[in-house]
């Protein structure tokens, strides 16, 4: 359980919230346990009165009881917003930090993970840990809270009513909530397994669709995914019924509690010793107790499924850092030299290179052309550069001073990249742009825009670059999305810029006249160039070509 200890440290900033939800769940379970009782003994009170023909004072009780019933409805809705908003918060909290702690990974710290399993964790993971705070914090604390009042109140009476009616309350509900917990813990361990590996398959056939469609394969994954939803149903399903099962024992023994109370009271009124009317406020204050107790085998079955959703992110969370940052950086120069020196790279367990030794020198201001095949490792070259990825063997020198002696933060904030994979927002082209320069003008980002030829697209639509390019640019061609890259890497202000695969789903035309453009834009700023491609546009303007081969570089 230390995993839901260091739950509850990172719900610290929130503590107030959570303290004041538990309060005001607490005040309204005591309202509805008075209300309940009170309301007994004033209709007994007044009955037996009737009978006496007595007087009484019942301005006094029927206030109570309004008082009771107002904060009753009162302090629900009170309880309500603050625990759901507390609740928000704190999945708010935990994604952001959850964030945090896996950006320092990507990509080579996230590549054991798959990829659906990885938002599984950010999403549905995170969205069971509600249940910590809402089904078990609360109503444990709040069930202990009233049960102290409820032993005063008993033994203000007779302390045998409250030690008998305490440790029926207490059995039952440990009895239950073990119960529960033995039934349901292993299976709702499994739920999250099972919901991860579901999602994951999810994700996996809607990427490879059209794959999957070409080679016949939908139906098989299709069935694969219904034995996993099945799956995933009766462990739900097993979990439901013992929760009605749960439902149904606390129902009888709510009203095996006022069998015992009557046994117990009945004698004492017989004797004198509790007034008749009294019998009526602990028989129902005996049946309402059972509110109390009656969340707490509810906590428990969720409690398997928190246990394991809290593994699975702390798990993520406490992955090792491929990129060891220095303990005393170097400050990153404006203008540097860049300098490779027999640079190679090898993935985890993998008997081949993905990059084989490479050696270049780029002076600041001139360009580099790195041409060859896919899988040679061109790309790879770019996550070295930028130190997303340790380098196997060799260096690489900003001036004559090793890469890993600088924050890699602070070195990326020298380079402008545009990867071969199209990054964009569901936002406005303006602010995908501005990504690389928040204080952008517009002027900017027209001239941006004009160099990678896409400024007269964006006028003719009718919000200028107000305009909304959809989750992943989906709302742009691919022509179109590759050029608003390449604008938002010229418009960060960087002493290196390296184009991954720039004319990519550009035809031949365009692709000439848009490198152009590219190489006056960053001649004309001093800007150095690594572009890395397998096609010839542009080529005649670079001051360097170098083919990159599997076996070796020329």
């Amino acid at each position: 359980m230390t995993e839901l200890l260091r739950l509850f440290a990172l719900m610290r900033p929130y503590w107030g919230w959570i303290v004041l939800g538990i309060l005001l769940s607490w005040i309204t379970t005591l309202a509805n346990l008075a209300l309940l009782a009170i309301s007994g003994w004033f209709i007994s009170a007044m009955a037996l009165a009737g009978i006496a023909q007595a007087s009484m004072n019942y301005f006094t009780p029927a206030a109570l009881i309004r008082g009771a019933a107002i904060t009753r409805t009162a302090g629900r809705y009170a309880e309500r917003v603050v625990t759901h908003d507390a609740t928000f918060k704190i999945l708010s909290q935990l994604r952001v930090w959850l964030y945090e702690k896996i950006e320092p990974l990507a990509p080579a710290g996230l590549e054991h993970y798959h990829r659906g399993d990885v938002f599984n964790r950010i999403r549905a993971d995170i969205e069971v840990l509600n249940q910590v705070y809402l089904r078990l914090l609360v109503p444990s604390i709040v069930a202990i809270l009233t049960l102290i009042v409820l032993a005063l109140v008993w033994c203000w009476f007779d302390w045998r009513l409250a030690l008998v009616q305490l440790s029926l309350l207490i059995t039952i509900a440990v009895g239950l909530s073990a119960l529960s917990y033995y039934a349901t813990f292993k299976v709702g361990k499994a739920a999250v397994q099972t919901r991860a590996e579901l999602t994951s398959h999810l994700v996996d056939d809607l990427q490879a669709w059209d794959e999957l469609a070409i080679y016949g394969a939908l139906e098989q994954r299709f069935e694969r995914f219904q034995v996993l939803n099945q799956t995933l149903i009766e462990q739900q399903r097993h979990v439901s019924r013992w929760n009605t099962l749960v439902q149904a024992a606390l129902m009888s023994l709510g009203y095996l509690a006022m069998v015992v109370v009557l046994i117990q009271v009945i004698p004492l009124v017989h004797q004198g010793q509790v007034p008749p009317a009294y019998l009526a406020l602990f028989t129902l204050l005996a049946l309402g107790s059972m509110e109390i107790i009656q969340p707490l085998p509810l906590a428990v079955q969720s409690l398997g499924e928190s246990v394991t959703a809290a593994k699975r992110i702390f798990s993520l969370a406490d992955s090792p850092l491929p990129i060891q940052e220095p303990a005393q950086p170097q400050v990153m120069p404006q203008q540097f030299e860049l300098r490779v020196q027999a640079v190679s790279y090898s993935y985890p367990n993998s008997q081949q290179p993905a990059l084989r030794p490479l050696s270049f020198i780029l002076r600041q201001g001139s360009s580099i052309a790195l041409l060859g095949r896919s899988g040679v490792g061109k790309s790879t070259l770019v996550q070295l550069l930028t130190r997303l990825r340790p380098i196997s063997t060799g260096h690489i020198y900003v001036n004559q001073t090793p890469i890993e002696q600088f924050e890699s933060e602070a070195l990326r904030s020298g380079i402008a990249v545009a990867m071969q994979t199209v990054q964009l927002f569901d936002q406005t082209i303006a602010a995908n742009l501005r990504l690389a320069k928040p204080d952008a003008t517009d002027v900017e980002l027209e001239a941006a825009c004009r160099c990678v030829q896409l400024h007269d697209f964006i006028q003719a639509q009718p919000q200028g670059y107000d305009t909304w390019v959809g989750e992943t640019g989906v709302r742009l061609s691919g022509g179109q999305a590759r050029r608003l890259t390449l604008a938002r890497a010229l418009l960060k202000p960087a002493s290196l810029v390296i184009l991954d695969e720039p004319m990519e789903g550009l035809d031949s035309v365009t692709a000439e006249q848009v490198m152009a453009q590219l190489l006056t834009g960053i001649k004309a700023k001093g800007q150095s160039l690594i572009l890395i491609t397998h096609q010839p546009y542009g080529l005649k303007n670079i001051d360097e070509i170098m083919v990159v081969r599997s076996d070796a570089p020329s």
